[in-house]
């Protein structure tokens, strides 16, 4: 019998990183895809992006409406509890073998309760980051303590999920799924991407993508608002891609509607570029903007600088194309000018990054087909690091 392996996703960006994977179990003839689709990719307001991924030729086994309307933590937290009710019975009626899981989100948290209380064996990607300005990382850890099987991104990582008590020879350190992506996938050329979006690019671009700091609730009108104004000063047509359903993000949505309206030749806002348009864009671009995880990622192997601004991705990895700031004008004003610069350039032209490696869906395909059911259904012990 072919090994079941159910792939959740709840965003636009998680399925745009698994989209490849995904295709690699489906095509495999010992495996068998299934999907599970919730939160954002249900949602109008967030742009229906399951229809992506049955555009893309994927069969969703089953959809999992989640998300309460509300801009609140108490409505991300009834989201939350909706969300289980749900994976549970999805769950159990698909009864997979291995339920993959990317990440850091607040619905895949529902998920991995769900699948650990139904004795369903997790394989969590990209495990062991940092991002302490958001409640992201204690879900992520907590994610981790539930899996059977760990993909990380750098070796640093691995070592922090082996950490958290993790045993070694489950922990994989197979590179960053979204750059091996990179590789694989067609991107679109100027005319191409200009037509898709019904938007001119300049000579010189910006992409901006912002999410609100959830650790730090209160302060996100504020910053985002310094960030729109230091962009006034930007020489060049910016791309805004909107953020995902946390906690704050209505308030960055509503700003940025405001401040396309008021500059729209020069600005386009998207709820959803889709994964191909995204970075096809970055081939364009001359610097991103944001806080967003893709900023310190994907954004360096195209080889232009980055502007990461506040604590939301504070302590992650990354290269030495990415400038952290703080949220003031006077910060992001100078980390942008920096940026921009002929030497900043060229010292971003030549930085590595250090989540890129070779054959990362290849080597996840590996472990998800070879693992045997008795490792997976194993009591997990916790590994003491003796000091």
């Amino acid at each position: 019998m072919k090994r079941k392996i159910c792939v959740a996703t709840g965003t636009r960006a998680d399925y745009g990183i698994l989209s490849l994977l995904m295709q690699s179990i489906k095509s495999h003839p010992d495996l068998q895809l299934q999907i599970i689709a919730t939160n954002m990719h249900l949602v109008p307001e967030y742009g229906s992006t399951c229809q992506e991924i049955e555009k893309d030729g994927f069969s969703i086994d089953k959809k999992v409406e989640m998300l309460v309307a509300g801009n609140t933590p108490t409505a991300t937290v009834k989201s939350l509890g909706l969300g289980i009710i749900g994976f549970s019975d999805a769950l159990a009626e698909l009864l997979p073998d291995i339920l993959v899981i990317l990440g850091d989100r607040y619905e895949m948290l529902g998920m991995a309760s769900a699948a650990l209380l139904l004795r369903i064996p997790i394989a969590h990607i990209s495990g062991g980051d940092v991002t302490e300005g958001a409640f992201d990382d204690a879900i992520r850890h907590s994610i981790s303590k539930m899996s059977s099987l760990h993909f990380t991104s750098t070796e640093t990582y691995r070592k922090r999920v082996i950490q958290l008590g993790e045993e070694p020879q489950y922990v994989f350190n197979v590179g960053s799924l979204s750059i091996d992506n990179m590789k694989r996938i067609r991107l679109l050329s100027k005319a191409e991407f200009e037509a898709s979006i019904g938007f001119r690019l300049a000579p010189h671009n910006a992409l901006v993508t912002y999410h609100p700091e959830t650790a730090t609730p209160g302060s996100t009108e504020k910053d985002f608002g310094n960030l729109l104004r230091c962009l006034e000063n930007f020489p060049g047509n910016i791309i805004f891609t909107k953020p995902n359903s946390d906690t704050g993000s209505r308030t960055i949505a509503q700003m940025i509607d405001q401040y396309t309206d008021s500059h729209n030749r020069s600005s386009k806002a998207f709820i959803s570029l889709g994964y191909q348009r995204y970075l096809s864009a970055l081939q364009f671009m001359d610097v991103v903007i944001g806080n967003s995880s893709s900023g310190l990622v994907e954004v360096p192997s195209f080889h232009i600088p980055s502007v990461n601004i506040g604590n939301r991705q504070k302590g992650r990895l990354h290269g030495d194309s990415v400038i952290d700031c703080d949220s003031s004008v006077q910060g992001i004003q100078a980390a942008l000018q920096q940026a921009l610069s002929p030497e900043f350039r060229k010292k971003a032209a030549h930085a590595c990054n250090p989540y890129e490696q070779e054959n990362t869906i290849d080597s996840i395909l590996a472990v998800l087909l070879n693992t045997p059911d008795e490792i997976l259904h194993r009591q997990k012990r916790f590994n003491d690091i003796h000091l």
